[in-house]
């Protein structure tokens, strides 16, 4: 069985202070048959640092993928907000690297942050913004959401993306998890699951298609239940698999298989 971690910040302080530490943790991934990691950027500040990433550490034995985008986390810079002109600079790069990428993101609509800033609008313009670019560009989008979904399915039903993409980090209800899926979105599975308390998000993932699920982390965010206090890492997606097993009905090698066969369809890169 072979692994991808479909959402991993692998460019962050916590896995770079040196390179031979993310080899070895790059390594360590390779063993347990983890075969990939899709790297979403999040800021002007980090997108070559991704690009730079999935040049050189990519190997033979694990392949890193570079996804490019505006986090609505991110839209402040030293306290200023972003100009819009940062979104020509996306545009520009990501039609530089259009081999070189497998996405657009991470973007999406936060309304707690929106709510702390007074930001929504300019969120929503810069969520627009990149959900056009993906279609120029034949790209999916990897969406972040925080109590927005009411934001984002009208727009990805105006846009009707020509590649989709992925829920990042989906806990909610079937009923929302099918407007997703209905649209041709997968899920990102996560750490999540690995908390009882989450029943909500537990049963929907028991519901949906296996066609709609892909595995992730949010490394060095996110820790699963057993590693609170601990940073993240790709290692665990195998946990979330390992998770995944016990609430599907599916067996194991039809799971790994039917989930890889998932990312191959929607990141392929050419």
């Amino acid at each position: 069985m072979n692994f991808t971690d479909s959402h991993c910040h692998l460019d962050f302080n916590e896995f770079t202070e040196s390179s031979a530490q993310l080899t070895h943790l790059l390594n360590e991934c390779a063993d347990k048959k983890i075969t990939r990691i899709i790297v979403p950027s999040v800021s002007p500040n980090n997108w070559q640092s991704v690009l730079n990433i999935s040049e050189q550490y990519s190997n033979d034995n694990i392949k890193i993928s570079a996804a490019l985008g505006l986090h609505p986390w991110f839209l402040f810079d030293n306290g200023t907000e972003l100009p819009n002109t940062v979104l020509n600079d996306l545009a520009k790069l990501c039609k530089q690297n259009v081999n070189n990428i497998c996405a657009i993101g991470e973007t999406g609509i936060d309304s707690i942050i929106a709510e702390k800033c007074n930001n929504l609008a300019q969120q929503l313009e810069f969520f627009n913004f990149q959900l056009r670019l993906a279609n120029t560009l034949n790209k999916p989008v990897i969406i972040h959401h925080r109590k927005s979904h009411h934001h984002i399915i009208p727009l990805l039903k105006s846009i009707k993306l020509n590649k989709q993409g992925v829920i990042h980090a989906f806990s909610g209800s079937y009923q929302e998890a099918k407007q997703y899926l209905d649209l041709g979105f997968k899920l990102g599975v996560g750490g999540t699951i690995t908390y009882p308390r989450a029943k909500k998000t537990i049963e929907t993932i028991k519901k949906i298609p296996l066609s709609s699920i892909v595995l992730e982390t949010d490394a060095p965010s996110m820790p699963l239940n057993g590693y609170q206090g601990q940073h993240n890492s790709p290692l665990r997606v195998v946990d979330v698999f390992e998770a995944l097993c016990s609430i599907r009905k599916e067996d194991k090698i039809e799971l790994s298989v039917s989930i890889e066969s998932n990312i191959k369809r929607l990141f392929s890169e050419n």
